[in-house]
């Protein structure tokens, strides 16, 4: 942020609440729950929805600060003039919608502002729909289906419903990238992935194995992050693994640094750490 921090917004083991925020100044030590409301940034009585508080995405726009989440199996924006909240809705409502849809990721590209998301549609699938100016609602004509899982690696269990969910795009030099990971998050198999294009609604040339994924990493359950780069020009992916190989959750959050080279994403050796938090007093 404008401040030199990091903050860090993800599921909650109570999910019913609303989202905790944390706070870094190296990446390395974490503190928190430093959100507005007892250390959440957002809770449930102040904006859309009632259970299932999910994949918060925050993104500035001039004063303001956006959160596009998920809650009962929607997506809804609120706002807030702090990174640590409180983000609210003056009215509380999900956007438009013509089935059940989660994990928002909103990318903004020139004057065009997008909304990345999941439609719950014979598998998860992964959607982009442009939003209006105020980046409050979403023009429902224009979305389209961007990936579903069809490889080997995004199905291992050749699962009825497939998953494909998590969706986060970047631009380097003319060139879309969607990073995305696939199977369903409980299994071991959970991995990320990416595809590039020439275009912001594809189509997408998916690369034929996973970017982060247990056989790189030896963790199970590696997947559903967010891409970031730090003013020296590092490139980061945050995400989530399984509690230990016995346990899927509660889960635990990760940070792997990636190599950017030749048009191509990499995983640099050696880089996975989990993130260790301090108590802080607010």
């Amino acid at each position: 942020d404008t401040d030199g921090a990091y903050y860090l917004y993800g599921t909650s083991p109570h999910a019913d609440e609303g989202f905790l925020c944390y706070r870094s100044s190296d990446l390395c030590h974490w503190e928190g729950p430093v959100g507005a409301c007892d250390g959440y940034a957002l809770v449930r009585d102040s904006v859309f929805g009632t259970c299932g508080f999910w994949a918060p995405q925050v993104y500035r726009s001039g004063d303001t600060y956006y959160m596009a989440y998920t809650a009962n199996e929607q997506i809804a924006v609120a706002t807030s003039r702090s990174p640590v909240g409180p983000f609210v809705q003056q009215r509380h409502r999900s956007l438009p919608s013509v089935t059940r849809q989660i994990d928002p990721f909103v990318f903004r590209d020139g004057g065009n502002v997008y909304l990345y998301h999941v439609r719950l549609h014979e598998g998860n699938r992964i959607y982009c729909v442009r939003m209006t100016v105020g980046m409050d609602s979403v023009e429902l004509a224009t979305a389209r289906e961007q990936i579903h899982a069809q490889s080997v690696w995004e199905n291992v269990n050749h699962a009825d419903w497939p998953v494909a969910e998590g969706p986060t795009v970047v631009r380097i030099s003319g060139t879309y990238y969607l990073f995305y990971s696939a199977n369903d998050f409980r299994n071991p198999a959970y991995a990320v992935g990416y595809a590039t294009s020439n275009s912001p609604w594809g189509p997408w040339q998916k690369h034929d194995r996973p970017l982060i994924s247990q056989s790189d990493i030896g963790i199970p359950g590696t997947g559903h992050g967010d891409l970031f780069q730090t003013a020296d020009g590092r490139w980061f992916y945050v995400f989530h693994t399984h509690r230990s190989d016995q346990k899927v959750g509660p889960r635990r959050t990760a940070l792997v640094e990636l190599i950017f080279a030749d048009g191509q994403f990499a995983l640099k050796p050696g880089s996975f750490t989990f993130l260790r938090v301090s108590r802080s007093a607010r």
